[in-house]
């Protein structure tokens, strides 16, 4: 893109936040939510959803996979229209907008261990919501991105996110440069944020769905190498802009001898644990991208 070009598409972006912003929660949300499932369904990328849909869940009819991935679509364009309004949502609201977390004693338990501690979690729900969320309950972390190609727009992105958790906590590009920069942010004790439910060709095989999933591993390795307790948690949403941080009981992994053998465990683990919260609710997870081998998606057909 041309420089021009990137001033364009960041004053596009800051346009649209600052008319989300305005909105109240719950309004920016259902618009968000409208104008998605009626657009994305349409866009080729839902092909690959419906193909996704087939291999995870093949028990799914032509009907329910269409109602799939309108749900998925819907829950992408909430979550995109709750993050400028995501640090500003109040606790425990009785109705309406608002959040709250359902096994906090599990945060208050891993807080209390002094240990290093990986939360991990995957595109459910609004997965903005975990890093302000354990944020005030004292345990900031740092995460992994994918920058945006537009540097404004990355920076418009980070500082929203910066806002939400109230701290200035390090973000990490993917890659051997972020890992290690990770691994010495967790060996002075910080905490590390990982969404661990996307394909990672240079990852490890574990199953997924019943199917062989190249799955990053870092988590596993992190955790073996710095004693870090691992605690998983997704987030449910009950309405518009109201939502909740479904948190389990920590992984407290121990190890063995075999080194390799822990870390493929432990992964196949996290990913049983990711099945479980897609198999909840399957509309809430982000079907989008292609998770499982390239094979398994030729000669495929799809009813999107």
């Amino acid at each position: 893109m041309t420089s021009l070009s990137y001033r364009a598409e960041a004053l596009i972006v800051r346009i649209l936040l600052g008319g989300l912003r305005i909105l109240p929660p719950s309004v920016a949300s259902t618009l968000g939510g409208s104008v998605a499932r009626t657009i994305g369904p349409l866009l080729p990328v839902s092909k690959v959803a419906d193909q996704n849909l087939q291999l995870a869940m093949p028990q799914m009819t032509r009907d329910e996979r269409r109602k799939t991935v309108r749900d998925c679509w819907d829950n992408l364009g909430r979550t995109v229209s709750e993050f400028p309004h995501v640090g500003h949502l109040k606790q425990n609201t009785p109705s309406g907008p608002g959040w709250q977390v359902e096994g906090a004693e599990h945060l208050e338990a891993a807080k209390a261990t002094g240990r290093p501690i990986i939360f991990f979690s995957g595109h459910i729900g609004n997965w903005e919501l975990m890093p302000p969320v354990v944020a005030r309950f004292g345990m900031p972390f740092a995460s992994f991105y994918r920058a945006a190609s537009n540097p404004t727009v990355d920076s418009i992105i980070h500082a929203l996110r910066r806002e939400a958790m109230g701290a200035d906590v390090p973000m990490f590009p993917k890659g051997s440069k972020g890992a290690r920069a990770a691994l010495r942010h967790l060996s002075k004790g910080g905490h590390l944020g990982v969404l661990g439910d996307q394909k990672m060709n240079d990852g490890i095989e574990a199953q997924l769905f019943g199917r062989a999933a190249m799955t990053a591993s870092a988590t596993a390795v992190f955790a073996l190498r710095h004693n870090a307790l691992i605690v998983t948690g997704h987030v449910r949403r009950d309405g518009p802009a109201r939502l909740v941080l479904v948190v389990d009981e920590p992984i407290d992994f121990q190890p063995t001898q075999n080194r390799q053998a822990d870390i493929r465990a432990l992964t196949q683990r996290l990913n049983d644990r990711l099945q479980e919260w897609i198999e909840e609710r399957p509309g809430s997870w982000l079907w989008l991208h292609r998770r499982w081998s390239k094979d398994l998606y030729r000669n495929m057909t799809t009813t999107c």
